[in-house]
C-alpha cells in the first residue's frame, strides 16, 4: 500500500487554509496546517512533506523568516517551498522569495488549477524519491543477503574439502594396513616393519589433525604433527 505523501499549509487566515484544502483535495495526499511559522517549524520536526505552501504575510514569524529557518535545518532544507502572497511588491519582492529557497511564488488570488498541477509535481517527485529509497534499502539488503550466501559457501567450502582430505587418508590407510599385514604374513625383514609402521604412526597422526579441523570437534587450530 502506497503511503500518501504530505502537504504542509501555512497561513494565518483560517479561510485561506479552507481554501487551499478544497483546491488541494483532489490530490488525495494528506493536508496538514499551520496557522504560523513557529507551528509549521513544529510540525516539521516529526513528519516528512513533499512541499509546503507557506503565506508572506503573517504576523510574528512571516514567511521569509520561516523559510529561513527550515532551510537551515538539515532534515527540511530539501523540502520544496511556494510561497503565497496577496501583496506583489514586485521584481525586488519576488527575488527576495527565491533567495529565501522557495521553488516558486505565486501571487493571490491565482489559478486553482495552476497551483494544484504545481503541486502535484512536487508530491509526485517526492513520492517516486521515497520509492528509490526503498528500492536502494532492498537492494542493500539483497547485497547483505547475497554476501550471507556468499559466507555460507566459502564455509562449505572447507567443510568439502576435509571431507575430501578424509576421504584420500582413509584410502591411504587402508593400503598402509594392507601393506603391515602382508609384511607380518611373509615374516618381512625388520626394516621393512619399522618402516611400515612408521608410516602407520604418520597416518594416525594426520587423522587425529584432520579430525580436529572438523566443526564441533573442538578448536581448529590443532597442530600437523611432525613428520619425522
Amino acid at each position: 500500500m502506497v503511503q500518501k505523501a504530505k502537504i504542509l499549509l501555512v497561513d494565518d487566515r483560517p479561510e485561506n487554509l479552507l481554501a487551499l484544502e478544497a483546491i488541494l483535495s483532489a490530490l488525495d495526499q494528506t493536508l496538514v496546517r499551520a496557522s504560523s511559522g513557529e507551528e509549521a517549524l513544529k510540525a516539521l520536526l516529526t513528519d516528512d512533506f513533499a512541499v509546503i505552501l507557506l503565506d508572506v504575510q503573517m504576523p510574528g514569524m512571516d514567511g521569509f523568516e520561516t523559510a529561513a529557518h527550515i532551510k537551515r535545518r538539515e532534515r527540511t532544507r530539501d523540502i520544496p517551498i511556494i510561497f503565497l502572497t496577496a501583496i506583489n511588491h514586485g521584481p525586488h519582492h519576488t527575488f527576495r522569495g527565491y533567495a529565501a529557497g522557495a521553488v516558486d511564488y505565486i501571487s493571490k488570488p491565482f489559478d486553482p488549477w495552476v497551483l494544484r498541477a504545481k503541486v502535484s509535481v512536487f508530491v509526485e517527485l517526492y513520492m517516486k524519491n521515497c520509492q528509490l529509497r526503498e528500492q536502494a534499502a532492498l537492494l542493500r539488503l539483497q547485497l547483505e543477503g547475497g554476501g550471507g550466501k556468499a559466507a555460507v559457501g566459502a564455509a562449505k567450502e572447507p567443510a568439502g574439502l576435509l571431507a575430501e582430505l578424509s576421504a584420500r587418508l582413509a584410502a591411504v590407510e587402508e593400503q598402509a594396513e594392507a601393506l603391515s599385514k602382508q609384511l607380518d604374513d611373509e615374516s618381512a625383514d625388520a626394516a621393512a616393519v619399522a618402516t611400515a609402521a612408521h608410516l602407520e604412526r604418520k597416518l594416525t597422526g594426520l587423522r587425529r589433525a584432520l579430525d580436529a579441523l572438523e566443526p564441533g570437534t573442538g578448536s581448529g587450530a590443532a597442530s600437523v604433527p611432525s613428520q619425522n
